[in-house]
């Protein structure tokens, strides 16, 4: 089987001056695992400025970043009928919804039915890009928008302008408990050492911001809207955990069904029964790759998210 070849060209962010280079390659390249792109960079195959550097060299900013390696493949990702719908198609890139419970990328416990392989299966040319186009990820059971881009050069764009925080990423969330006002977390997020499944706030972490505005409130409850400002695992789960302030469903995080007084059976049936965090990929805002035209993208709540947000009206009106 013949080997696969990556490449990549692109230049490290002016942000990200004196940072650790293996930390600006997880970033720019996600793709791949921190522990192959340090690999590459102690062979030599991932150069900053045309130079072998250590992985824990310390960028200037603005130096070119160059990848070339050939590795043996593992396998194919095969099509498969996926469930998702295509918001927006062009020559460039695609813009899709995912439902809760797909998993974005194939890996160890989902080998297949992914939107990977709903991807490919929409779009076949889709395979000659890593992770057939896909720019960014989210969790199994966070639904909402992605971008996907269907060249390399739209690839390349689409994948510095998201580590140049040029995306904009919004979320809608339930949470337990009031929020009296809206607010900027930032709180550096790492990974939880002795859950290793879970990110925590770390001092040690990477930087992070999440920016909380409150669209409603009610009497055990908050519908909030995030915005990021960083794309760390779980962040937007872990900073409204770290305020006291759990996605509902979210056990993973601190949720613990929380109820008004008094709720009604089908407020409490709702809550302690939620199967996912209710957390939605509401809107996308990008500029396009090559047409540099803005775009901006919106997904409705989906019905179970919306389902919850309707019953929450409901308790808090005045004849509840």
């Amino acid at each position: 089987m013949a080997r696969e070849r990556h490449s990549f060209s692109g230049f490290v962010p002016e942000r990200c001056a004196g940072e650790r280079l293996d930390r600006v390659a997880a970033e720019l390249l996600t793709d791949f695992s921190r522990s192959r792109l340090t690999a590459w960079i102690r062979d030599g195959r991932l150069t900053v400025d045309g130079r072998r550097e250590r992985p824990a060299y310390r960028v200037l900013g603005g130096e070119p970043l160059v990848l070339d390696v050939k590795v043996e493949p593992h396998g194919r990702d095969e099509p498969e009928t996926v469930p998702f719908d295509v918001i927006h198609e062009d020559a460039h890139l695609l813009v899709v919804d995912k439902p809760a419970g797909v998993v974005v990328h194939p890996g160890a416990g989902n080998p297949a039915g992914t939107l990977v392989n709903g991807l490919l299966a929409h779009r076949p040319a889709l395979a000659a890009l890593p992770r057939a186009g896909l720019v960014h990820r989210l969790d199994k059971d966070t639904s909402g928008l992605l971008v996907v881009a269907a060249n390399d050069a739209a690839h390349r764009a689409l994948v510095e302008a998201m580590a140049n925080r040029e995306i904009e990423r919004i979320y809608l969330a339930v949470v337990e408990g009031v929020l009296t006002a809206g607010r900027d977390v930032e709180l550096a997020i790492g990974r939880d050492p002795e859950r290793r499944t879970r990110q925590r706030v770390r001092e040690d972490g990477r930087p992070a911001l999440t920016r909380v505005r409150v669209k409603a409130r009610y009497r055990a409850h908050t519908v909030v809207e995030a915005t990021l400002g960083t794309g760390r695992t779980h962040q937007v789960r872990v900073h409204l955990s770290a305020i006291g302030h759990p996605l509902v469903g979210d056990r993973r995080y601190g949720a613990r069904g929380r109820l008004p007084t008094h709720p009604s059976p089908a407020l409490v049936a709702a809550v302690h029964g939620f199967r996912r965090q209710a957390l939605h990929a509401r809107a996308l805002a990008f500029r396009h790759p090559v047409e540099e035209t803005v775009l901006r993208f919106s997904s409705p709540a989906p019905p179970d998210i919306a389902g919850l947000m309707d019953l929450l009206e409901d308790d808090a009106a005045p004849d509840a």
